[in-house]
Parts: C-alpha cells; sequence; structure tokens
C-alpha cells in the first residue's frame, strides 16, 4: 500500500510533468501565430514605406529631408537599437545556459538601450514640431512623422513587453512558458531592428542625399 506522502509526491511529479508535456506541445503553434503577427506587421511597414515613398517630395514649400534631418544624432539612435539586439541576444544565450541572473542583466540593458531611443525618437520630434516642421506642415512631413512614430509606437510596445516580462522571470523563473514569450519577444525586437535599418537607409540616408 503505497503511503500517502508518497502518493502524493507521484501525483504531483505527474501533473508537473503533464503541463511541462502541455506547454512544450503549445510551443510550435504560438510561435507559428507569432510569425503569422509579423508577417501582417510587414504589410503594415510596406505600406507606410509606399506612402513615404510617394510623397516624400510633397514639401508644399516647406523644409526637405536634407534641411531637418541630422544624421549624427539619428547615427547614435541606430546604434543605441542595434546594441539592444546584442544585448538581447545575450540574454537568449544566457537563458539556454540557465543563467537567470544574467538574463535579468541583459534584459534591463536591452530595456536601458531602448529606452534611449525612444527619448532622441522623442526628442526629435519635439525638436521638429517646434521649428515648424510639424506633420501639418506637408505631406511629406505627414508621412514622415507616421513611418518614424509607427516604429516607434511598436518599440513602446516591445518596452511594455520587457519589462512584463522582468517581472514574469523575477516571479516564476524561466519556466517553459517564459522561454518561449522571450523568444517570441527576441523575434519581435530584431524584426524592429530590421525595420528601423530600412528607416534610417530610405527615409534618413536618401533623404539628405
Amino acid at each position: 500500500m503505497s503511503h500517502p506522502a508518497t502518493l502524493g509526491e507521484s501525483l504531483e511529479t505527474q501533473a508537473h510533468g503533464e503541463h511541462h508535456h502541455e506547454h512544450h506541445d503549445e510551443a510550435p503553434k504560438v510561435t507559428l501565430g507569432f510569425w503569422i503577427y509579423l508577417m501582417t506587421d510587414c504589410i503594415l511597414f510596406a505600406s507606410v514605406f509606399a506612402t513615404f515613398a510617394v510623397l516624400r517630395n510633397s514639401t508644399a514649400g516647406g523644409p526637405t529631408g536634407k534641411e531637418i534631418f541630422e544624421l549624427p544624432y539619428v547615427a547614435v539612435e541606430t546604434a543605441l537599437l542595434l546594441v539592444s539586439s546584442l544585448t538581447y541576444g545575450l540574454a537568449m544565450i544566457a537563458m539556454e545556459a540557465n543563467k537567470l541572473k544574467s538574463v535579468f542583466t541583459w534584459l534591463i540593458l536591452t530595456g536601458l538601450c531602448g529606452l534611449g531611443f525612444l527619448g532622441m525618437e522623442v526628442n526629435e520630434f519635439a525638436k521638429l514640431i517646434h521649428e515648424g516642421a510639424g506633420p501639418d506642415r506637408s505631406a511629406f512631413l505627414s508621412s514622415f512623422f507616421t513611418l518614424v512614430g509607427t516604429h516607434g509606437l511598436h518599440v513602446t510596445c516591445g518596452m511594455i513587453w520587457l519589462i512584463t516580462m522582468l517581472a514574469h522571470l523575477k516571479r516564476r523563473g524561466l519556466t517553459a512558458a517564459n522561454r518561449i514569450r522571450l523568444m517570441e519577444l527576441s523575434l519581435f525586437w530584431h524584426f524592429l531592428d530590421i525595420i528601423w535599418i530600412g528607416v534610417f537607409t530610405v527615409v534618413y540616408l536618401m533623404g539628405v542625399a
């Protein structure tokens, strides 16, 4: 006859195993769903990129990109976002090694870089609006604010997600569910870096050429 404590431990182990197996089975479905979401986001950004390309010369007598864009400033923004992609990659390596403390450290550094990027972007927008180059000045500026602002909104969502993940990790550690969430956020964060490279090239580099 089994001892009640032993039986309880057995049932708990079985339940834990089934719970872990459930998360393992859900991972491919969740990842596929997230890839589908990213594809819809690609369509969104393709639309705003196309709009900007059509309206980039519609300045209505207002300032052009060459007159308002400051490449050194934007280069720092770009560097911050690229470094954040590197630190997130290091967080994923730490996750694979089951080093929770290192995951925390790299994610916090990622968040600081993202926060710096957003701060610089808000400052750029405020400066342009103060100088009379707001989104209502011309079709070119409307499309510029829409494209760059859409990317900035995504980074803001990524930051909220990142903070939420830090709370989950502190509470539950590197569980199977948290690993899946970290991988999804990784896809999202790297996706935003790729989009920003396109923004930097099409909007800023070509804008000052």
